[in-house]
């Protein structure tokens, strides 16, 4: 009987020990660092109307050459930016171009219209192989849609495109975004 007491309290013994032990081991405490690490942004999407697009201007009878035309290109650009920015805007030319034939880029009006989700002072310039601000101050932000509308004045068809020899005009617009 001695020994099953004995043993008895030996058991408590270790068993009180062992708790202790346990509890120490609960109250051990690590940590890690978790960092997040930010870098500037800024890109046009590749989905933008304006990347690899056409604007066609047609003229094909007489009233055509009397009257001023629009074309207005929707989400012509769409831009991620972590910081405000401005677009700016420039031929990559001084002239159209038909084989020998040139038409000064100057003819074009080219505006930054409302309707999109980009928000900033919105201009209209007259296209140039010069860098031109089109939009100025616009907000940071993800997927900003800008729509951008090309003119030509009626007095610019009948007095600069009548009698141009026919043909197809070229010239590259590029769009450039820029933090501030």
């Amino acid at each position: 009987m001695k020994k099953q007491i004995f043993i008895i309290a030996l058991s408590l013994v270790a068993i009180a020990l062992g708790n202790q032990q346990a509890m120490a081991q609960n109250s051990e405490q690590v940590s890690t660092s978790v960092n997040i690490i930010l870098s500037d942004v800024i890109a046009v999407d590749i989905g933008s109307v304006a990347s690899e697009g056409a604007v066609d201007f047609n003229y094909g009878n007489t009233n055509d050459y009397n009257s001023a035309k629009n074309v207005t290109v929707p989400n012509s650009l769409v831009i991620i930016s972590s910081k405000n920015f401005d677009v700016k805007v420039k031929s990559e030319g001084t002239h159209f171009v038909s084989g020998a034939n040139v038409i000064p880029v100057d003819i074009i009006q080219v505006k930054a219209i409302p309707g999109g989700s980009l928000v900033g002072t919105l201009n209209e310039v007259t296209l140039s192989a010069h860098d031109q601000v089109l939009v100025s101050n616009a907000s940071l932000g993800t997927k900003q849609s800008l729509n951008i509308a090309y003119s030509i004045s009626a007095e610019n068809a009948s007095r600069v495109l009548l009698g141009k020899p026919q043909g197809t005009y070229t010239q590259k617009i590029t769009y450039t975004a820029t933090t501030l």
